[in-house]
């Protein structure tokens, strides 16, 4: 199941309809707030689509309440029993500053779309962790054999790093194998 939150909906119903920027703390929170209460009533698992593509200004409090913290409340040893993955799409040059300096801090990462089908992960992985992500998407579904050949990691670190991928909640899991956030989308 694909759920898609516009922010600056999100926004306009929790703080006020005059503004498409997300800036101060409280702010932050109010729309992380609207965000969770959608997300209790989707389905297990899900893909959650975070558009930013209306939105004008992020600030870094803004980013750290409703990027950091959606992803550290919605990993799989913070929420095990609740599959939630996210696609953040639309996000500019200028909201990937803010971004990027709060995954650095909480040593987390994330699947963008730009809008036009260009996704990418962004944050703080490690050279094998990005590379089996790569492999998977290129793949479309992957078991670690599979990304043992096409990433040059043996098949037990494979399975390993592909593990730890899903518990970060970067690579969604189901019979056939792992397969990337944002090749479904």
């Amino acid at each position: 199941m694909v759920t898609h939150i516009d922010l600056k909906t999100v926004l306009r119903r929790t703080v006020c309809e005059l503004f498409s920027n997300l800036v101060t703390r409280p702010t932050g929170a109010a729309v992380r707030g609207g965000i969770e209460q959608q997300l209790a009533l989707v389905e297990n698992p899900t893909l959650t689509v975070i558009d930013f593509s209306h939105v004008g200004l992020l600030d870094f409090s803004c980013a750290d309440e409703i990027v950091a913290k959606l992803l550290l409340r919605h990993g799989a040893e913070a929420d095990p029993g609740h599959e939630v993955y996210f696609l953040f799409r639309g996000i500019s040059e200028t909201h990937l500053d803010a971004i990027e300096t709060v995954l650095a801090r909480h040593r987390l990462a994330l699947v963008t779309d730009d809008g036009s089908g260009c996704v990418r992960l962004v944050g703080d992985l490690d050279d094998r962790q990005r590379a089996t992500w790569e492999a998977i998407f290129r793949l479309g579904c992957a078991v670690p054999d599979d990304i043992a050949g096409e990433a040059g990691i043996p098949a037990e670190d494979a399975g390993k790093v592909m593990e730890d991928l899903w518990r970060r909640r970067l690579v969604m899991r189901n019979a056939q194998g792992y397969v990337a956030v944002g090749a479904t989308a």
